[in-house]
């Protein structure tokens, strides 16, 4: 029996992350709570803590809602909860669009408190400014364009963007802008697949598809959509599990079991 000790397990970095450009692609999924980010820390190469944990755990109808104390909490939980994978917290509605110094301020009291590893923020060539001000004070930076869910006020909802192919040269130049600021990596959400191709081919930074085209240098689902907890996914979500049936299952079959006096039982009680 071998006993060297084993190499501690090292943390993914944003340049191993931004280095995958155009390699093996890059696998990522949201977590929100420790027991589920260990999980996934065994296959993912980064972890978001998203701002969709607003509707996902909290019941809301948008992100909108979300605070920095918010994501503050469940960023703790899935740091604790990982070893190997980057851990991304998004910075919520509110936290960085007034200027570069309060999105630095409020940026750098997420990774403080969280010990993340970087922050993602929504927008492209108007948040340039703020992402290259992050980078330069040595904060990682992924960016994330296309459909904007913190936006969904102005945009009037939920909807796929590029349908009209004159707006194309717009959310390219989103994308040029955000990798020339700084970031590195950036998540294209509810484009229509052609756009993102282009996408993908316009920048030398990794591109992390949602809603967009298998063509990306990654994909990004939310966990709880995969796994089949929402019974209305999206249309781009593919349900790898059943787990809400499965859940209700288990709780009718205690509730059954309590009522029937069958819960407890001997093993369950102690002599």
């Amino acid at each position: 029996m071998s006993t060297e000790p084993q190499a501690p397990i090292r943390r993914i970095t944003a340049p191993q992350i931004r280095a995958k450009k155009g390699g093996e692609p890059i696998v990522s999924l949201t977590s929100y709570h420790a027991h589920t980010a260990a999980i996934v820390d065994r296959y993912a190469d980064f972890i978001l803590v998203g701002d969709s944990l607003g509707m996902v755990m909290h019941g809301m109808d948008s992100t909108v809602g979300v605070t920095l104390d918010m994501m503050i909490a469940h960023g703790k939980a899935v740091v604790r909860g990982t070893k190997r994978a980057l851990v991304v917290v998004d910075m919520p509605f509110g936290s960085y669009e007034e200027s570069p110094g309060v999105a630095f301020r409020n940026a750098a009291k997420v990774m403080q408190d969280t010990q993340c590893q970087a922050v993602k923020l929504e927008g492209g060539a108007r948040m340039a400014e703020t992402i290259r001000f992050l980078v330069d004070r040595g904060v990682p930076v992924m960016a994330h364009i296309g459909l904007t869910p913190q936006s969904t006020n102005v945009m009037g909802g939920f909807k796929t963007q590029g349908r009209d192919e004159a707006t194309w040269k717009h959310h390219i130049a989103d994308a040029i802008a955000v990798a020339e600021a700084g970031a590195f990596a950036v998540v294209v959400e509810g484009v229509v697949e052609p756009l993102a191709r282009e996408i993908t081919r316009a920048v030398d930074i990794p591109t992390i598809g949602i809603g967009a085209s298998a063509d990306c240098d990654g994909q990004i689902l939310v966990l709880e959509d995969m796994l089949g907890l929402n019974p209305k996914p999206p249309k781009f979500v593919k349900v790898y599990g059943a787990l809400g049936g499965m859940i209700e299952q288990a709780v009718k079959d205690y509730a059954d079991e309590v009522k029937s006096r069958a819960f407890p039982g001997e093993g369950q009680t102690y002599r």
